[in-house]
């Protein structure tokens, strides 16, 4: 139970035990001085001053915030040799005193022998290294005094006092394997047997002051393991448990003495590194260890019938007192652990400025996004969409944001840290009412479009109110049938890689009320026939990245044929995005593409430009 807390308990119990000895100490010098006895009295008194001003300077010395490992382990093995020579003292007076009976000194020194087995057998509860020799230390003199007596009371009285020992010894045992579960229970890991979340927050506390203080600094790695999610829920959370056991195995085999291994919760584990002086930390070696622990995770595991492979991707980050915060002390490396998952998986990524600098832009943006959404800073703009004949037929709704502060933000930044956050869900929500809005409006005008294309985010199409919205903006903008409009979601192939029933499931209920969908940058991403054949979609969009190498790549205009015929052959409606020449749009003409768009055509106008120049005219 070696922990900043447990050594602060014993530092407490120096100063107890410093005034228990010196306080009753000066009664026997007292005592000496009256019978005669005072030379050994005073030799002997001066022997407890020595070790009380020795667990004074112990006392004193005692500073977790200043102490490291090593020191803490080193101040321990001192205050183990103090606690053994002042109660061995006690013990040295007993051995002076007994033998004075004339005086009936002897049954002083027994009883303060037998108050002194009692004082160790609670004040050092929770060191079974401190207490069991102790009180053999106080206890076998006694035993061996009484039989010396040689009377049958003697004898009598040794076995008592050996009962005594026992007692002493079972009720500590007992107090201390209480205190050791008690210990296990708020401190380690159920599962794993590894320090839990709880003790790594009040380690990382302590280890703060500690660097701060002494200007070192250590180094941390988070451990995320890849796709264990698929492990549970295919095999069970019994073979997901085992795993997770033998990954907390291999970690502390790897680990060592050397760093702190604790498991954050789920399947996030974090090592912490002992403090080294910060002109030694380097990044090869930290890099080195971390890939060490990937080889660790990676290799095959053997559970219970199954053979299984798992990887992990790994945050490292060197600890600056001057980066830690109160409550977010794995921030840092936090972030470096997702910036591998998102390079792939399986990888290492040490923590540095840029990526900082990176973050901190995210997290401006995360903010300035809810003050944009709340004050309705962001805009909808409106590219068109031409068939063939170059007559406008719909037009696709991209959002826009331009930040007094930020000043041009690209949907593809902001609408990835929406995603990551959850803001998408009221990002996607706002669209959609200003669409269908300017939709209705443009109705009443006359002009209706054939067609209008919103972006769907996958969070949008998972989520379980997501149908109730849409259907209630359909009642209130398309309430007459002849306003009814067609609407089309677009969404990415990166939904494919979600739970596919789900996905299906809420596009039949969509349908139903009349919405369209589109597969967009299709060719991209997860494309499969099988997708056109099982998804209920309309309409497939060629992705502008096959468009723009038309001049240049026989390849991707087989590509694009390819595409094309198989939609056709699945009765889907074609639009080519990305459109910027006259050739290329011959091209995709001649091969039967529906509808267009891109540059060549028109930019994505604002809501009023775009009425101005296609439905106010």
């Amino acid at each position: 139970m070696k922990h900043q807390k447990y050594y602060t308990f014993l530092q407490k119990q120096i100063l107890v035990m410093v005034g228990l000895s010196l306080i009753p100490g000066l009664v026997y010098v007292i005592v000496g001085w009256i019978f005669h006895i005072v030379t050994p009295a005073l030799v002997w008194y001066g022997i407890l001053l020595c070790s009380s001003l020795y667990g004074w300077t112990l006392y004193k010395e005692f500073a977790t915030h200043k102490m490291d490992e090593d020191h803490l382990k080193k101040w321990y093995r001192k205050l183990t040799w103090f606690m053994y020579v002042i109660f061995s003292a006690w013990s040295l007076i007993f051995v002076m005193y007994v033998g004075y009976d004339e005086y009936h000194l002897h049954y002083i020194a027994i009883f303060t022998q037998l108050g002194a087995a009692v004082v160790a057998s609670t004040l050092l509860i929770s060191d079974k290294k401190l207490f069991v020799p102790i009180l053999f230390t106080l206890m076998l003199p006694l035993t061996v005094y009484f039989a010396l007596v040689d009377t049958w009371y003697g004898y009598i009285l040794s076995v008592f006092s050996l009962i005594f020992l026992s007692v002493l010894l079972y009720a500590s045992y007992n107090t201390n394997k209480l205190l050791q579960k008690n210990y296990s229970q708020a401190q380690l890991d159920v599962l794993t047997g590894l320090y839990n979340r709880r003790y790594f927050m009040e380690y990382m506390e302590s280890l703060n002051e500690r660097l701060a203080v002494n200007h070192k600094t250590a180094c941390m790695f988070l451990i995320d393991l890849d796709h264990f999610k698929t492990i549970n829920d295919s095999l069970g959370h019994d073979i997901g448990d085992k795993l997770l056991i033998e990954v907390s195995e291999r970690l502390k085999l790897h680990a060592k003495d050397r760093h702190m291994v604790a498991r954050l919760g789920g399947d996030e584990f974090i090592l912490i590194s002992k403090e080294i002086n910060g002109d030694e930390f380097q990044r090869d070696p930290a890099y080195s260890f971390a890939e060490g622990l990937l080889n660790v995770i990676r290799k095959p595991y053997s559970i219970d019938g199954h053979h299984l492979h798992i990887s992990a991707s790994i945050g490292v980050h060197k600890i600056d007192p001057s980066f830690i915060y109160s409550r977010n002390f794995i921030r840092e490396v936090d972030i470096a652990m997702y910036e591998a998952k998102a390079q792939g998986r399986d990888s290492v990524i040490v923590f540095n400025k840029d990526l900082a600098q990176r973050v901190e832009r995210h997290l401006l943006i995360e903010q300035k996004l809810h003050y944009a959404l709340k004050e309705n800073k962001i805009d909808v703009f409106y590219q068109p969409q031409f068939d063939k004949d170059e007559k406008l037929v719909g037009c696709e709704a991209l959002i826009r944001w331009i930040d007094d502060d930020l000043g041009v933000v690209e949907p593809e930044e902001f609408i990835r840290i929406a995603e990551n956050t959850g803001l998408i869900l009221e990002v996607g929500s706002y669209v959609l009412k200003e669409t269908f809005e300017s939709v209705n409006r443009w109705n009443r005008e006359g002009k209706k479009l054939n067609s209008i294309s919103v972006n769907v985010s996958m969070r949008q199409l998972l989520d379980d109110t997501f149908v109730n919205e849409v259907n209630n903006l359909k009642k209130i903008y398309f309430r007459e049938q002849e306003d009814e409009q067609k609407i089309s979601f677009e969404i990415t192939e990166h939904v494919f890689a979600e739970d596919m029933k789900k996905v299906i499931s809420m596009m039949d209920k969509l349908k139903k009320i009349g919405i369209s969908f589109s597969i967009d940058d299709f060719g991209t991403g997860y494309s499969s026939l099988s997708y056109l054949k099982v998804l209920p979609i309309d309409e497939v969009k060629i992705d502008r990245s096959f468009v723009a190498r038309l001049s240049d790549s026989k390849n991707d205009k087989k590509m694009i044929s390819t595409i094309i015929s198989i939609a056709k052959n699945f009765d889907l409606n074609i639009v080519a995005e990305g459109v910027e020449t006259f050739e290329q749009l011959i091209f995709l003409s001649k091969i039967e593409c529906d509808v267009f768009q891109g540059f060549y055509f028109e930019e994505a106008l604002s809501k009023m430009a775009f009425e101005e120049k296609y439905i106010f005219t």
